[in-house]
């Protein structure tokens, strides 16, 4: 028994189910006119549109950080001295052991990115 709570009716249902079976059966769109179907990605797309997006689990220890210090940072903190930066960090709740990490800094440098910052931390063994 029918309800009447369907958007279609069944005739209609059975309408559209007729007219994407070319689709379902060929894998591919069987509209005439072009501008219905999705457009393919273009040659010079960026990589990451085509291909693998890397996780926090398949970088590096030093990318790791490197990522984590610029999502505190941001970008309006460079350029900036290591008090700078340990205020900045401070005043953003960073975790404990990156203000830590940013405080063993040489004192009288200028940092421009969060890559200079963990190059310039001495070497964890």
């Amino acid at each position: 028994m029918q309800r009447g709570s369907d958007r279609l009716s069944v005739h209609k249902d059975e309408e559209m189910k007729h007219e994407l079976q070319g689709l379902l059966r060929s894998g591919h769109p069987t509209r005439v006119e072009e501008w219905h179907d999705p457009e393919p990605g273009a040659d010079d797309d960026p990589e990451i549109a085509l291909g693998f997006v890397t996780t926090m689990g398949s970088l590096g220890p030093d990318e790791q950080l490197r990522i984590e210090l610029a999502r505190h940072l941001g970008r309006t903190a460079f350029p900036a001295t290591r008090r700078e930066l340990v205020h900045t960090l401070t005043a953003r709740h960073a975790p404990d052991r990156l203000v830590d990490m940013v405080n063993r800094l040489p004192a009288h440098h200028t940092y421009r990115t969060a890559h200079e910052i963990v190059s310039a931390l001495p070497r964890r063994s």
